[in-house]
């Protein structure tokens, strides 16, 4: 995968400028913010069950240095390289979260038109994260649902779309089919059972690893485990697939349906780090009531489990989310509310390793334009999450998080 990465690197920044074009975006986010729950828990990503990026207290962050660099070709072809930092309290680092070779055809007469990826990108699936850098434009957090999908979820392969245009036939529908086929994900569901759901801005960048949560079992019969799990890694060399199915109608609706399944070999293990089966379906839904007046709604569920090399099932979770956002706009602001709902359950009886998880969360951002690429964001969270495993740690099972941030961005 790096090989590939490498390859595409070295095809922007070493081609002939005469016979191409370049474009430069980024985004630049620089927040303060304030985190208090009801047993002044860790940050997921320092290894406890906080469910926010950050650990309780007050502090000042760079929530997201985004670079997205694309270069064009007459002939249709153009190679997108995506670079991430981020920076807060001990969590601080940069590199690259996408980067592929992309084809994209000229609509046809009949309307047809055929797109193709191959590298390293996002799977088809969320409706928030649709700007800069994979950034979200209604709120300065993402969801639980497409935060997961941030932490876990690229595809290193090969994506193939056809899309029939409506307006070529004076029709209001459009349709368009996305098969993707990857690797590098062999370890996918881990995070999500071990720590759950969770609410953040982050994405894992091409060369981290992610701290895995302290439970009993992982001295026991989880004792081969990695003290970090590599999210984008490859133990059986099967390729893994996507299918995803999206409907428009005129600039009014759009759906979009899919299934997942990273199609791992089970009971491969190597240097700590599992294959762990992961499959689920998706749908998500946007549709613009009026121009000012836009509704987005998401929902996933499936079941992601791992089994040793004697061929015991160890751990076993099946998961759903569900989210609606809905935000207003009028003159320079906008207002966005996002209610979601989440569950992980545990089907395995692992001794010390308590899987299970419900919550609710409730999220409400305000955006300012300032000038035409600057904004300031203001955002409150609420998240309510049961975890039993929080009571290895002597913390209480329920979790009460509120998080306050303020946010200046900038587009370029």
């Amino acid at each position: 995968m790096l090989k590939l990465v490498s390859v595409i690197s070295l095809i922007i920044f070493s081609s002939d400028i005469l016979s191409a074009e370049f474009t430069f975006k980024g985004i630049i986010d620089v927040r303060a913010y304030h985190v208090d729950n009801s047993s002044k828990a860790k940050s997921y990503l320092k290894g406890d069950y906080g469910k926010f990026r950050y650990d309780a207290g007050s502090g000042l962050a760079l929530g997201q240095l985004g670079l997205q660099y694309q270069l064009s070709w007459h002939n249709y072809w153009s190679a997108i390289i995506v670079g991430n930092a981020f920076a807060d309290k001990g969590n601080n680092n940069i590199g690259l979260t996408e980067a592929y070779l992309q084809y994209k055809s000229l609509p046809s007469v009949q309307g047809w038109r055929i797109k193709s990826k191959i590298g390293l990108f996002y799977p088809k699936i969320s409706m928030e994260n649709v700007s800069t850098a994979w950034s979200t434009p209604y709120t300065l957090t993402t969801s639980s649902l497409n935060n997961w999908i941030g932490e876990e979820l690229k595809n290193t392969g090969v994506s193939f779309s056809i899309e029939k245009l409506g307006k070529a036939l004076k029709s209001p529908h459009s349709v368009s089919i996305n098969v993707s086929l990857f690797q590098n994900n062999d370890s996918a569901g881990a995070m999500l059972t071990w720590h759950g759901w969770t609410i953040g801005s982050r994405q894992t960048l091409l060369q981290e690893k992610l701290k895995v949560q302290d439970f009993p079992a992982r001295n026991k019969k989880l004792s081969g485990q990695a003290a970090k799990s590599d999210p984008i890694l490859e133990l059986d060399n099967r390729w893994g697939a996507h299918l995803a199915v999206t409907w428009r109608y005129q600039n009014t609706l759009k759906v979009n349906l899919g299934y997942y399944d990273n199609h791992a070999q089970e009971g491969l293990v190597e240097d700590g780090q599992y294959t762990w089966t992961t499959a689920f379906s998706h749908l998500g839904v946007k549709y613009k009531i009026t121009p000012q007046l836009e509704l987005i709604g998401q929902y996933m569920q499936g079941n992601t489990n791992m089994t040793s090399p004697h061929g015991e099932d160890v751990v076993d979770s099946g998961f759903d989310n569900v989210f609606v956002l809905i935000r207003k706009k009028w003159q320079k602001s906008h207002l966005a509310l996002r209610l979601e709902h989440f569950n992980v359950e545990d089907l395995d009886d692992t001794w010390g390793d308590n899987n299970n998880e419900s919550g609710n969360g409730a999220s409400i951002a305000y955006r300012y334009q300032l000038t035409q690429h600057s904004f300031v964001m203001a955002e409150y969270n609420w998240l309510k999450s049961d975890r039993p495993s929080r009571y290895y740690e002597h913390q209480g099972v329920e979790l009460i998080e509120r998080q306050y941030q303020l946010a200046y961005r900038y587009y370029f």
